[in-house]
């Protein structure tokens, strides 16, 4: 019996004037002296209380209970409970448009295809990739802010393999010329902010800089409050990126500062819907903000030299974009959303559409986890497998992955099959940015050991509205 539960049938009775509660751990009744009418002591008239009360599932949130008597007082105060929206919050401002026709109702499992039918998206595949460049650069670089980090032996395995990849998105970066002053960087999917935390250390003794870290969820031990630095502004916005409009975020509306997209593993759709953030909700906006009435024809020589030099400072100010640059470590392409996803013009250019989107991006899990000869190892193996292994690196569900289907197909063909699903989806995003003015590029940036999802991308705006972009790789 666990220690602290009444104990009506014990041999001995409690004694007369004593509490009547069982302690288990001491094998005998508690000596305490309770009030005059009581059978219980103060502290276990209470325990007893708690024994006899029954918790249930919260209503806005089951992964916690609640005692089914303090429901109405929890509900109040539950952090899952639905609070006012902030000013920046604007329902499905990056959303995308939905065109509720061009989607199916009902979506056909990739197990439940035919290997016939598999085979002919495996040619539809191999058709639109044709031509792409296949073979991505490599820029696994590092940056000294992290050096100390990075050699200490404090750090198990598992921190050392995300020290690896903050050092080389810090790197490129710097090779982007994108840490520097006068920047906001923002943050998605921000989770503790440990990305933010590595870039403010670089830039120590940088002034003006500011840092928006976006996350839907409550974080537990976030690193925010290690930054005393008086220069910097640490800011997280609670919002979902889909609801988020920069434009009415108070602080980055007072300092206008050049902003600088980052994320470290942004999951499928919530990279396009940051794309969408930055480029169009947001960049656009400034832009249109920024645009004056053409100034008169000047009279006379002392007006004409004015009209130049001011036409010298809007050319400057247009060499400042609102947006300096992009850097996402990209992950989780089998959870694309063809609503959200920003290369839609680009599937449909090359004969491709939602269905099509559909199984690609179930099939690009193919190139990370779930049908490799994990399959057929031990349990030992596999255990330690998903001990080394980090969140976005977790194994895809054989059903949907389509592996019944698939039986015949070599390991390796696979893998090859997946990492051409994911090169399609992302060389869609390429061509977004790039009609938008962005000179766009794909890399690795960090080895496969390291982490299975290694490609960045990263983005500038062209300084000249009339260069024609062309695709690049790297």
């Amino acid at each position: 019996m666990a220690a602290g539960a009444p104990q009506p049938h014990a041999e001995r009775p409690p004694e007369p004037g004593r509490c009547a509660y069982f302690v288990a751990r001491k094998k005998r009744f508690c000596r305490m002296v309770p009030a005059l009418g009581r059978r219980f002591c103060g502290e276990h008239g209470q325990q007893e209380k708690e024994n006899d009360r029954k918790r249930i599932p919260c209503p806005l949130d089951p992964k916690h209970t609640v005692y089914e008597d303090q429901l109405q007082k929890h509900l109040k105060k539950c952090n899952s409970r639905e609070k006012p929206k902030p000013v920046y919050f604007v329902q499905d401002i990056n959303a995308g448009l939905k065109d509720v026709a061009e989607i199916p109702e009902k979506q056909v499992t990739l197990s439940s295809l035919s290997k016939e039918e598999i085979e002919n998206l495996i040619i539809k595949l191999k058709k639109a990739t044709n031509g792409l460049e296949l073979d991505l650069k490599e820029q696994i670089l590092s940056h000294k802010a992290l050096h100390e980090a990075l050699n200490d032996p404090k750090n198990g395995e598992s921190a050392f393999k995300h020290l690896k990849q903050q050092a080389s998105i810090l790197g490129n970066m710097e090779k982007l010329h994108l840490l520097g002053p006068g920047r906001c960087f923002i943050e998605f999917g921000a989770g503790r902010g440990k990305l933010s935390h590595w870039v403010d250390v670089a830039l120590q003794d940088v002034e003006d800089i500011q840092f928006l870290l976006v996350e839907r969820a409550t974080t537990r031990f976030k690193v925010d409050g290690k930054h005393k630095k008086r220069d910097s502004v640490f800011e997280r916005l609670q919002v979902d990126i889909q609801h988020l409009c920069l434009n009415k975020v108070p602080s980055l509306e007072k300092k206008r500062l050049p902003v600088v997209g980052i994320g470290k593993h942004l999951c499928g759709a919530a990279t396009d819907l940051a794309l969408r953030c930055l480029v169009e909700s947001y960049a656009t906006c400034c832009e249109g903000e920024n645009e004056e009435p053409a100034a008169k024809r000047p009279k006379n020589d002392k007006t004409e030299m004015a009209a130049k030099s001011s036409a010298d400072n809007e050319r400057n100010k247009e060499d400042v974009k609102p947006v300096a640059g992009i850097v996402i470590a990209l992950c989780c392409h089998h959870k694309c959303d063809w609503t959200h996803y920003v290369g839609r013009e680009f599937f449909q250019s090359v004969g491709l559409g939602p269905i099509e989107f559909h199984y690609f991006q179930r099939m690009s899990s193919w190139a990370t986890c779930g049908m490799r000869e994990t399959v057929t190892s031990t349990s030992e193996e596999s255990e330690d497998h998903a001990n080394n292994t980090e969140e976005h690196d977790q194994p895809y569900s054989k059903t949907e992955s389509g592996f019944d289907t698939l039986q015949g197909l070599p390991i390796e063909e696979r893998k090859e099959i997946g990492a051409l699903c994911k090169l399609l989806i992302d060389h869609g995003r390429i061509k977004y940015l790039q009609q938008r003015g962005y000179r766009a590029t794909l890399q690795y940036y960090t080895e496969s050991a390291v982490s299975l999802e290694n490609v960045l991308l990263t983005a500038k705006p062209y300084l000249f509205s009339s260069v024609t972009p062309e695709y690049t790789s790297a």
